[in-house]
């Protein structure tokens, strides 16, 4: 009885804990990333799969599909807030960059239309390509 109820403190532990995404990398340095053209490059190549992974690219590239489909359900409010500062710097400043993503992420444009009432009340804009 004692081992059937720790198995199930642990499935329960185990639930909870896939209930966000893992909060490992919420303390990187966004800023930086996303002003060295190098560092950015890196990152960018992961997402589109034409380049290496650093373990945190490879979080994000793997969680990415789902945080779209969920509208971000998993993620953390410090996880929200980076999302944001990251979409508003490329479609301000890398808006082809966004395109390329776009198109291996969201080819129907599904959460570009899903998303987009939202993302105007924070003075985000898409490219119109």
């Amino acid at each position: 009885m004692k081992l059937l109820v720790l198995l199930t403190v642990v499935c329960l532990y185990g639930l909870a804990e896939s209930a966000t995404y893992t909060t490992k990398y919420d303390n990187i340095d966004l800023d930086e990333i996303l002003n060295n053209d190098r560092v950015y490059a890196k990152y960018f190549e992961c997402l589109k799969g034409s380049g290496k992974c650093t373990p945190d690219g490879k979080e994000l590239k793997d969680s990415l599909p789902d945080a779209l489909k969920t509208e971000c359900s998993k993620c953390t409010e410090k996880q929200k807030q980076g999302t944001e500062k990251v979409l508003k710097f490329v479609l301000e400043k890398k808006p082809q960059d966004y395109l390329v993503l776009e198109k291996i992420y969201d080819p129907e444009r599904v959460y570009r239309s899903k998303y987009k009432d939202e993302a105007e009340k924070r003075g985000i804009k898409f490219p119109d390509k």
